[in-house]
């Protein structure tokens, strides 16, 4: 394994003389250049003192009265784990940068809202893709939700619902809906082309 990263580094330098292609899509398999641009990117965000969320993708709304997330692709992830360590004055290991990319599944993180402060146990999550539906490894959810800014107006309540979707069951380049079901009924839609994510 440690070879193999070092390989990739390795290869960084011959990349360099080649002119960049910027990267769209969810990269399930980053290369030496790639891998090296994210984690440089990370070590600015932390001397410039940004946030490691910088790197999250997002999608919904942002403000704290409507459903949004975020997701963490490998190369993402990186970003965050570089600025995390940086803001410490560490570097990164071997290790850590090798757990990321030998990760087999993408994390979606959605807020939703609701009225009663257990709305979200038991929600689920899944990603739709041209009518095939893709089901999550792993989902778990708040069992209690906390006051949103709406309080006491409605929405009430807000929950996080966290999903793991193996990288082999979607396809990275294309629209896709991700829906979450709170356990009450409905269901919140978000709409993500993976193409553009880069």
């Amino acid at each position: 394994m440690r070879a193999k990263l070092r390989l990739m580094v390795l290869c960084v330098a011959a990349w360099s003389c080649l002119p960049h292609v910027p990267a769209h899509a969810i990269d399930v398999h980053p290369t030496a250049e790639q891998i090296q641009t994210a984690l440089d990117r990370g070590k600015e965000a932390a001397q410039k003192r940004d946030s490691p969320d910088t790197f999250y993708i997002r999608f919904g709304t942002t403000d704290d009265r409507h459903p949004g997330g975020f997701l963490i692709t490998k190369l993402g992830g990186l970003s965050v784990m570089a600025t995390h360590m940086a803001l410490r004055g560490l570097q990164t290991s071997e290790a850590d940068i090798l757990q990321v990319l030998d990760g087999l599944s993408m994390t979606v993180s959605a807020v939703i809202f609701g009225n009663v402060p257990n709305f979200a146990d038991d929600s689920y999550m899944v990603l739709d893709q041209g009518g095939t539906t893709i089901k999550p490894v792993t989902v778990r959810s708040d069992g209690v939700a906390v006051r949103s800014a709406a309080w006491p107006e409605s929405p009430q309540f807000k929950a996080k619902v966290v999903a793991s979707f193996n990288y082999e069951d979607f396809d990275p380049k294309v629209n896709t809906t991700i829906t979450v079901f709170p356990a009450n009924g409905g269901e919140v839609k978000f709409h993500v082309d993976f193409s553009k994510i880069h």
